[in-house]
């Protein structure tokens, strides 16, 4: 299987290279609005045509090089067909804020003293941190595409990297985990010793509660700043977000080893098509990432000679581990409480979702299959 990773590496340029960069994104950014209006006008995707008409003033008008050209029209293109593919109708696309797309060898590549980034004036060589990076220059991995941005005064170059990672055995898997995602607790995790790891989620919810408070102060201003300022306050907490799932899923991964089998429920509209939820509680029920961070434990797992399965979430939390009792009452989810109504087992619920998601683990190990619902 491929296996793409995507670095956040930051840049260091010195004054003259950032004022170059930020020349070279502005013409970028201009020529991509430039396209774009004309795309708009003429309905037209065809990148032939579409070439045809945009390369040469983009060359004279907008200075930018060979590649860049073609890079502006690819992107205007690719930005197009993401808004038709999401039914949205017509729409004029509008490039805010100052970006640039980056081909390996052609428009960056890696050297000896830092990137070396085409620029309007030719190619120039940027420091970066290399701290984190190192195990990415061993020649296993492909570079693609990148993005330069220029955020909050800093240069960020965002490099994905691609290797190819082979499957490892199911016989050669020595150990099952079962992952119950939540929201009291992120993570439960019930391994092959029968030993639970419970990872707290109450400063995640403390955290969260004092976002949704500055969220609901900002709209009720109504204001230009307010919006502006929820709009940051939207970023900061997707970043801080994407910075827990991080941390857990790394956590995750080192604590069990290599050649760990990760047993995950696939939750895929499991909420639009068996949960309802009040409106109040919308916030705290259903909007953290739990696909982010499943795809964290995935690669990270894939990294480490693991594998990570997402297997069918019924009844998981309602069926005895011990008996293999199912019942809707064997669970108390307000009181987050389990206990069989058959042989009188009890335990947090959320570690009989794990245990069972474990039980399930171990099926697929065996069978390379699971069964959905209860026990037969």
């Amino acid at each position: 299987m491929e296996l793409t990773l995507t670095a956040k590496v930051q840049l260091y340029p010195t004054p003259e290279q950032a004022t170059l960069l930020q020349q070279t994104l502005e013409a970028y950014r201009q020529g991509c609005n430039w396209v774009s209006d004309r795309v708009f006008t003429t309905h037209g995707l065809q990148q032939a045509a579409l070439h045809t008409n945009t390369y040469r003033p983009l060359r004279t008008q907008f200075g930018l090089r060979s590649q860049m050209a073609q890079s502006v029209i690819k992107t205007v293109i690719a930005r197009y067909k993401s808004v038709l593919a999401h039914g949205h109708p017509w729409t004029r696309v509008q490039f805010t804020k100052p970006a640039l797309d980056l081909v390996w060898n052609r428009d960056y590549s890696l050297k000896a003293d830092g990137f070396s980034l085409n620029t309007l004036a030719g190619r120039v060589s940027v420091p970066f941190a290399r701290q984190g990076m190192e195990r990415y220059f061993d020649g296993n991995w492909q570079f693609g595409t990148a993005h330069l941005v220029y955020r909050h005064g800093r240069w960020f170059l965002h490099a994905p990297m691609t290797q190819e990672v082979s499957d490892t055995a199911l016989a050669d898997l020595h150990q099952v985990v079962g992952l119950d995602f939540g929201i009291n607790f992120l993570i439960t995790a019930y391994d092959s010793q029968g030993q639970t790891t419970f990872v707290s989620g109450r400063r995640v919810k403390s955290r969260r509660a004092h976002f949704k408070l500055l969220r609901r102060d900002l709209q009720r201003r109504q204001t230009p700043s307010a919006r502006r300022r929820l709009k940051r306050l939207g970023q900061r907490e997707n970043r801080w977000m994407t910075d827990v799932n991080h941390q857990v899923s790394k956590a995750l991964v080192v604590r069990y080893g290599a050649q760990t089998l990760f047993v995950v429920e696939d939750l895929t509209g499991i909420r639009t098509a068996t949960e309802r939820v009040r409106r109040r509680d919308r916030y705290t029920q259903v909007s953290w990432a739990f696909y982010q961070l499943r795809q964290m434990i995935e690669y990270k797992a894939a990294l480490h000679q693991g594998r990570t399965v997402a297997v069918d979430p019924r009844y998981t939390s309602q069926t005895c581990p011990k008996c293999g009792h199912v019942a809707r009452g064997n669970r108390d989810k307000h009181m987050h409480h389990f206990q069989c109504q058959q042989c009188q087992y009890q335990s947090n619920d959320d570690r009989i979702g794990a245990m069972n998601l474990h039980r399930l683990g171990i099926e697929y190990r065996v069978t390379g299959a699971t069964t959905a619902g209860p026990w037969s």
